[in-house]
């Protein structure tokens, strides 16, 4: 295959993922706008309890992750059997871990007290945090199903799904927040609520998919409710485990800078919700094609395709580059026009202005070390990575962010260089490791 052959197959993989990923961050984007016409300190409350609640979301994700390198690998291999075992095993771990973290963010809210924020936004963030906290369960559900089909090379549903029930969550925002068609007006707590509701209808209809869907009758004709194996479900506790703490490094890195933007006031951290969930529709964008590169690598790496694994994983990081440069002319161009989306309070605005230049300058690293990532995780290489993310992020990242915003007096856009450091030399290390375990599997096969 050339290059135009692989990028038409990535392509074709990828933009259901990057649809449903932007469906998703839309909606977040619609709940701070909403949010945001409550007023500084409801739309800073949610900015605090989303840099809580995504930590325990990613874990869930990076869990959920596991599934699709498997499946993608059993289909390389034409085994039915093993993609049975996949999607039950899968979908049991996937349910346990959604209860065990609901159960971590409900316990932990007391300590939201500790982190030094504005007593109105914890006051706020409390009722919002329990509730999208229940929607992991859930959430978690509709994962496994979704990974599961994606492995299999069908992404196209998980997007109308996602769709859908994006829309939903939209109207419930409107309907709910501001108190619409004879409902009480509920602000944030109701942001929560119709997150938890769309995400319900969410999980029931790619479950229903997987299930009637006759794309997936062989699978089910092995199917069996008997009986679970324990090695099993240690390998995707093998996988996902690492996964989870890939993503936990990277995401609470960010939440930490949430944290620490919040102790230099309001305007600081409604400027950082503003510019961060921004720069999360981009990504969004980059881990789309990542998932692409984790379905092209698993499932060649399954036929013993070396080359057409490497070179399916390049044009994914050649894909990654270009989107995420247009993605970066457009932050810094558009600085000082966007935050007006979301809110009307020129201090505010200036401040998110600045951020964003920021954003646009990691956009090509946040590219390269996502796709990064997703091709390695095809190769069920996690241990390294892990490793790799840890360093970047907490050992160099957000060092250098409290360096230049409080040693050196940066303020929050010194916290945002220190993001730029860490995001750059995981993309550095992240593509070295792929280009030397690919060439290796290359000439092993020579």
């Amino acid at each position: 295959m050339d290059f135009k052959q692989h990028f038409k197959k990535n392509l074709s993989l990828a933009y259901p993922v990057m649809i449903s990923h932007l469906g998703q961050v839309s909606v977040q984007i619609a709940d701070n706008m909403m949010v945001g016409r409550l007023g500084r300190e409801p739309l800073a409350a949610a900015s605090f309890a989303n840099s809580i609640f995504v930590v325990f979301l990613v874990m869930g994700i990076g869990m959920s992750y596991a599934i699709t390198p498997m499946a993608a690998q059993a289909d390389g291999e034409k085994n039915i059997s093993k993609l049975s075992d996949i999607l039950k095993h899968g979908f049991l771990v996937n349910t346990l871990y959604g209860i065990l973290l609901a159960a971590c963010i409900f316990l932990s809210q007391n300590g939201l007290h500790y982190f030094n924020q504005p007593e109105m936004v914890v006051t706020l963030a409390l009722p919002y945090l329990s509730i999208v906290g229940a929607s992991l369960i859930p959430f978690l559900m509709y994962q496994a199903c979704r990974q599961f089909a994606e492995g299999l090379g069908y992404t196209r549903s998980a997007m109308y799904i996602t769709v859908a029930s994006n829309l939903l969550n939209v109207l419930l925002n409107y309907i709910l927040i501001f108190g619409k068609l004879g409902f009480a007006p509920m602000g944030l707590f109701g942001a929560g609520l119709a997150t938890l509701i769309s995400r319900i209808a969410m999980a029931i209809m790619m479950i229903a998919f997987v299930y009637f869907d006759k794309k997936f009758i062989a699978i089910w004709q092995k199917f069996n409710f008997d009986r679970f194996s324990w090695p099993l479900i240690k390998a995707n506790l093998r996988l996902g485990l690492p996964m989870s703490f890939q993503l936990i490094f990277e995401v609470s890195t960010f939440s930490v800078a949430a944290v620490m933007i919040g102790w230099m006031g309001t305007i600081e951290l409604a400027a950082h919700q503003i510019a961060i969930s921004m720069a999360s529709a981009s990504y969004m964008v980059a881990l789309g094609i990542s998932a692409a590169a984790t379905i092209r690598v698993g499932n060649q790496l399954g036929q013993r395709n070396y080359q057409t694994m490497r070179n399916a994983a390049l044009t994914c990081f050649v894909m990654a580059i270009v989107f995420m440069a247009l993605a970066a002319l457009l932050f810094i161009l558009g600085r000082n026009v966007l935050p007006m989306l979301y809110i009307d309070d020129k201090a505010v605005i200036g401040q998110a202005a600045l951020l964003l230049i920021v954003a646009g300058l990691f956009q090509l690293s946040d590219g390269i070390q996502v796709v990064g990532l997703g091709a390695l995780r095809g190769m069920s290489d996690v241990k390294v990575p892990t490793v790799i993310t840890l360093i970047a992020y907490w050992a160099i990242g957000l060092p250098l962010g409290y360096l230049f915003g409080f040693t050196l007096g940066f303020g929050a856009i010194g916290i945002w260089y220190g993001l730029l450091a860490g995001l750059s030399i995981a993309a550095v290390l992240l593509f070295i490791r792929f280009n030397n375990l690919s060439k290796k599997l290359l000439l092993s096969k020579v």
